[in-house]
């Protein structure tokens, strides 16, 4: 039996002491420049998933680094790229997004595991290079 992804995530933008926000480039698309995201496990609450997306995709624990996550209260509906809808139960277009922000250290150092590489950019730039219009939109929106 197949095992389907949850049509509800989360966006965790990233940004450091200098306002600079970190994106990450996608491994199955190259393309594709991004905050952290990531598909909410059963039982699994919005919060718990953005502290576990960032450790498995940065490498970082912010509980152990006691560095907090902050919720935007902010939910996204969009629809789920063609490429990737049969992750999803059949029928199942659309996601459900909870959008969260952390103020990080650039200094530390990252450990990619679902991504080729990262980059810290200008609010404006990190704009820009955001592949997603929700991503666009918590950065213009979130990031001071």
């Amino acid at each position: 039996m197949a095992s389907y992804k949850r049509p509800e995530s989360v966006l965790v933008v990233l940004y450091d002491q200098h306002g600079r926000v970190l994106l990450l480039q996608r491994e199955d698309d190259p393309t594709f420049w991004q905050s952290v995201t990531g598909s909410m496990e059963n039982g699994e609450l919005p919060i718990d998933t953005a502290y576990r997306e960032v450790a498995e995709e940065t490498g970082l624990d912010l509980v152990s680094l006691n560095i907090p996550i902050i919720d935007c209260g902010k939910t996204n509906e969009y629809v789920i790229r063609k490429a990737w809808i049969h992750r999803y139960p059949p029928g199942t277009t659309t996601n459900i997004e909870h959008v969260f922000r952390a103020q990080i250290d650039s200094a530390f150092i990252l450990t990619l595991t679902e991504h080729l590489d990262f980059i810290w950019l200008d609010k404006p730039t990190a704009i820009r290079k955001a592949w997603s219009d929700t991503n666009k939109s918590a950065i213009a929106t979130f990031i001071p």
